[in-house]
């Protein structure tokens, strides 16, 4: 019987309902549990390092926010990560293939499946999808818990339309590889994982096992041109575009004239300048198969 810690963040879109019915589950597949509910996001990591020496593994049930809060504890304690989604977006199962309904989930941690995964970083930040700069945060802001909860997975369609309309660009300094790009742009997204947003590609070949980041900025000049650029950032194909600019490195720098804030999975944690920087194989995640894109 394997020893897991189950955290819920009962204020995610489904968490307080499924609760009861992921402990069920889990214990019915062999799990002994250690249930925690996490009210408050800041102490998710301490809950985990307080649990290490009593777990094989962490199991969260929750979104994309409450899994970025588990980081820091999961990278110091280095116990493998069984996820539940129930959150708004999900971007990361997605990512891993994971399964949104809860029983499949549960088979999934149960199958033991373990899987290395890459660790986006900017600024002592560690993130799992993407980090960016601009329009999305503008987005975030307007993404209340109200607004996700009512809404669910159109709640990002709704603030992106309410957002785009209002978009100004900024300028920026992108540096790479001894290289420096001064553009001006309303969106520098940088993605170590394949989705976010609520399912846009961050590349249409990433995946979070290929030891690299992806950069993407949309140096568009109204805000009426992001609409025909809708499809191609569902799929992650830029490259046709001469107004989207496609980077791939390792690290990245990127530097604006003001001051602006930084998203790292849905949550505003930093600011520029900053620097960001790929961490291979960081984190064990059970995954039901090989992370690789078709």
């Amino acid at each position: 019987m394997k020893k897991a810690l189950l955290l819920v963040n009962q204020h995610s879109r489904r968490g307080k309902k499924l609760l009861s019915q992921a402990t069920a589950k889990l214990e019915s597949l062999g799990f002994e549990l250690i249930v925690k509910s996490t009210d408050s996001a800041s102490e998710i990591s301490d809950t985990i390092r307080n649990h290490q020496n009593q777990v094989e593994l962490v199991i969260i049930g929750g979104g994309d926010g409450t899994l970025n809060c588990a980081i820091e504890g999961l990278m110091d304690t280095k116990l493998p990560l069984g996820i539940l989604p129930m959150g708004t977006a999900n971007d990361l199962a997605r990512t891993l293939g994971i399964p949104t309904d809860l029983s499949a989930a549960s088979q999934v941690i149960a199958s033991g499946k373990i899987r290395l995964i890459d660790i986006g970083w900017v600024n002592q930040q560690h993130f799992f999808n993407v980090a960016s700069l601009g329009l999305s945060v503008e987005i975030t802001q307007r993404l209340t818990k109200n607004v996700k909860q009512r809404w669910g997975i159109l709640a990002y369609a709704l603030a992106a339309l309410q957002t785009i309309f209002k978009s100004r660009p900024f300028r920026a300094e992108i540096k790479i590889n001894n290289q420096s790009f001064n553009v001006k742009t309303i969106q520098i997204a940088i993605g170590n994982g394949r989705y976010y947003g609520g399912g846009m590609a961050v590349a249409e070949d990433a995946t979070i096992d290929d030891k690299r980041l992806d950069l993407y900025s949309l140096e568009i000049h109204h805000w009426w041109e992001i609409l025909a650029l809708l499809p191609a950032m569902r799929q992650g194909n830029y490259t046709t575009w001469p107004k989207v600019r496609a980077l791939h490195a390792q690290e990245f720098e990127i530097n604006t004239s003001k001051r602006r804030s930084i998203n790292t999975d849905g949550e505003i944690t930093t600011y520029t300048p900053a620097k960001f920087r790929v961490i291979p194989q960081a984190l064990a995640v059970i995954a039901p198969s090989s992370l690789t894109t078709n």
